[in-house]
């Protein structure tokens, strides 16, 4: 039986199961240029809360996990892939439907920034857990775990050696891909992005957001929403750095290989490490640092060698 997601009461039923929402807007802005001040439209990237519910029986409330600043759009896909993530579900099928608020009590605005995520019976959670541990922004990322050991508790285990092993010039192209396909990027300068390859470098899919974090969290949640973890066969590019908490999500999607723009936070190589994955730094075209799990990359016929 598959996820059923669905919009609030009184608006289409389909399986897109997208409100018309726009992610970007426009401002008149004053642009200065060589002294001269010019009056024009500007395309601004949204950013809007979005609440986190999940419905464990019908004669209970609803319980708020997680409240994030996100840009709108695949909203369904960031809840799953945050409550996957994070541990609090590990299948597919433990999600019986997705919907976003119907309380009619709300504005029609409103309703869109609360998705509710009911549980199949029998699925039970550490409700203690969630209400000690979980608060989300698009700055700091999930407050409460900042150390390899939590995520170890929750059973995340290395990610596996099966040869799977990247080209260097299939690397080194993945910048370019990953930026020729930010769709919103293009209309605002300002989102981040993370994108899914196969080996030989093939762009799977790519979600953007405000968030880095929620950038993955909707990348990973759209594989899971597709019962396709653990995503062994693939690795994730990231448009900026690589932090702690964008590695141990892509450790709990078991990706063998995080690829990253700018540079990782010593805490990231630390997961990293502890994982067995592959960590990549400072993409620029043929340029690149590897931090991490070298025997994974490729370069001129030979694996990498000294990296710890």
């Amino acid at each position: 039986m598959g996820i059923r997601l669905n919009r609030p009461e009184g608006t289409s039923n389909d399986r897109a199961a997208e409100p018309l929402r726009t992610s970007t807007t426009r401002r008149r802005v004053g642009q200065v240029r060589e002294g001269v001040v010019r009056v024009r439209e500007d395309a601004l990237a949204v950013e809007e809360p979005l609440e986190l519910r999940l419905c464990l029986r019908g004669d209970q409330s609803p319980l708020q996990v997680a409240v994030t600043m996100r840009t709108p759009g695949h909203d369904f896909e960031l809840a799953a892939g945050f409550l996957f993530t994070e541990g609090i579900v590990q299948t597919a099928e433990q999600i019986d439907r997705i919907n976003y608020c119907a309380d009619r009590s709300l504005d029609s605005e409103q309703r869109y920034n609360i998705v509710n995520v009911f549980l199949r019976p029998g699925v039970r959670i550490d409700q203690e857990r969630l209400r000690r541990n979980f608060y989300t922004t698009s700055s700091c990322g999930v407050c409460g775990k900042a150390s390899i050991e939590a995520i170890q508790v929750r059973g995340i285990s290395p990610v596996l050696d099966d040869g799977f092993v990247v080209d260097g010039e299939v690397l080194g192209g993945l910048a370019e891909a990953l930026r020729g396909a930010q769709a919103i990027f293009d209309k605002t300068g300002g989102l981040h992005a993370a994108a899914l390859f196969e080996e030989r470098g093939r762009l799977v899919s790519i979600r953007e957001d405000v968030g880095r974090h929620n950038a993955v969290d909707k990348l990973i949640g759209h594989a899971f929403l597709n019962h396709r973890p653990p995503l062994s066969r693939h690795l994730m590019m990231v448009s900026g750095r690589a932090s702690f908490e964008i590695t141990q999500k892509a450790a709990a999607a078991g990706l063998p290989v995080v690829a990253a723009i700018s540079a990782p936070s010593s805490l990231a190589c630390d997961v990293a490490r502890a994982f067995g994955m592959t960590l990549v730094g400072f993409m620029r075209g043929d340029r690149f640092t590897v931090y991490t799990g070298a025997q994974r990359i490729r370069h001129r016929g030979q694996t990498v060698t000294g990296v710890d």
